[in-house]
């Protein structure tokens, strides 16, 4: 079950593009890991840049199309290798 939830939430974030590329975040190779404990969820992103001014704009997403997922309740987005990722992580898990 779930590894269907983990290829579920992998087909959600896909439609989410890096928005100076055009290419979707999964294709780029931003979303590092995706588990599923339960109804949690819990995908890492880490950006190509440890400056990009977009991370979280795609992490807000990441998290909203991932808890549209049936049988995901929360999505704890963890961001890696930025510069403000303490932060960012802090804000978009609230």
């Amino acid at each position: 079950m779930s590894e269907e939830l983990v290829n579920s939430i992998r087909d959600a974030v896909s439609v989410i593009n890096d928005p100076h590329m055009g290419i979707s975040i999964v294709e780029m190779g931003l979303v590092k890991d995706i588990s599923v404990d339960g109804d949690q969820a819990k995908i890492v992103i880490q950006p190509t840049n440890p400056g990009c001014m977009s991370v979280t704009r795609i992490a807000a997403d990441a998290k909203v199309q991932a808890e549209k997922v049936e049988g995901i309740s929360n999505a704890e987005i963890i961001v890696e290798g930025h510069v403000m990722a303490e932060s960012i992580n802090e804000m978009i898990n609230r």
